[in-house]
């Protein structure tokens, strides 16, 4: 990949930060040819920092590292999109991402996904989610079987308000089934898009 890094007098390229799984913009900082390399070196995104004139690995006090998972030049090679995951906040205020936005997926499913992960660590007493996982994997799968038969039995019928709340209830336990098993809908995602392609 070519980066031009003399393009600008100082030696620098921005560097947008991408989310590489929500694909929300995180930062924007700018690297020189060694912070790129140490990027490349270390998996962990690295900047030039202007304020400090010193290279900045991102996280470097917090822990809130940026960890690499790709990265592309623009069509000038002066300016750098880099899909990271990160380890927590990006801001220095504690946000999400320097532009103040919640960092999850506009996509509501994967939103409620991250919902469950919460819910399940809560006291079983305050959450219906967490009593369900306390209760273990064969009461997931048996309500996911519960809301299934009740979403076919309300397809039957002609009570279309029944059967999109039966639907609602049926998928939001799946999501709590897979998360039991330690996937995610990205994975189930992922096996469609493999059929789709063949």
């Amino acid at each position: 990949m070519k980066i031009d890094f003399k393009k600008y007098s100082d030696g620098l390229v921005p560097a947008i930060i991408q989310d590489v799984d929500t694909q929300k913009v995180l930062m924007l900082g700018f690297m020189n040819e060694e912070a790129w390399n140490t990027t490349m070196q270390t998996g962990k995104v690295t900047f030039y920092s202007r304020s400090k004139k010193r290279l900045w690995t991102k996280g470097e006090e917090s822990g809130h590292f940026l960890e690499l998972r790709s990265a592309a030049v623009d069509c000038d090679h002066d300016t750098l999109l880099i899909k990271a995951h990160p380890l927590g906040p990006v801001c220095h205020t504690g946000a999400d991402t320097c532009w103040d936005e919640k960092n999850h997926r506009d996509d509501f499913l994967y939103y409620l996904e991250d919902i469950i992960e919460l819910r399940k660590k809560v006291a079983p007493e305050e959450s219906y989610v967490a009593k369900l996982f306390q209760k273990g994997i064969n009461k997931i799968a048996q309500k996911v079987g519960e809301e299934a038969v009740e979403t076919v039995i309300e397809a039957k019928d002609n009570n279309d308000e029944l059967f999109l709340n039966e639907s609602a209830d049926l998928l939001f336990h799946y999501l709590i089934l897979l998360n039991a098993k330690g996937y995610k809908l990205s994975d189930v995602v992922n096996i469609l898009k493999g059929r789709h392609s063949k």
